[in-house]
C-alpha cells in the first residue's frame, strides 16, 4: 500500500476531490496547511498598503491506496491540481507497512 500526500492550492481542493472520487478513491484526509517554496512567500496589496505574505495558505490531502493504483492516483491529483503557475504544490508517495481500522480491528487491505 502507498500513502499519497499532496499539498495543493485551496481553490483546487474541490477539483482534486471530484477527480479522486471519479477514479474510485473512497476516503481521504484533508487539513489546512501553510508554507512556502522557492518564492519564499509573496507580496499583496490590501486597501492600498503593500504587505508580505510569508506563509502561503495550502491544503494537504492524504489518501492510502493499493500499490497498483499509486501512480494513477498521483496522475489524477497532478492533473486536477495543476494551474501552470508557481505554487501549484507537491505530491509525494510513502510506502505503508500496516493499516488497522480502529473500529473493527481489520488489517491492511481489509482496513481500506
Amino acid at each position: 500500500m502507498k500513502l499519497i500526500t499532496a499539498v495543493v492550492k485551496p481553490h483546487k481542493l474541490e477539483d482534486v476531490r471530484a477527480a479522486l472520487e471519479t477514479f474510485g478513491v473512497t476516503g481521504m484526509t484533508v487539513s489546512e496547511a501553510s508554507g512556502y517554496g522557492r518564492q519564499k512567500g509573496h507580496t499583496e496589496v490590501y486597501r492600498g498598503a503593500e504587505y508580505e505574505v510569508d506563509l502561503v495558505p495550502k491544503v494537504r490531502l492524504e489518501v492510502v491506496v493499493e500499490d497498483s493504483d499509486g501512480a494513477d492516483v498521483v496522475d489524477v491529483i497532478v492533473k486536477a491540481a495543476q494551474t501552470g503557475k508557481i505554487g501549484d504544490g507537491k505530491v509525494w508517495v510513502t510506502p505503508v507497512e500496516t493499516i488497522v481500522r480502529v473500529r473493527t480491528g481489520e488489517l491492511d487491505g481489509d482496513a481500506l
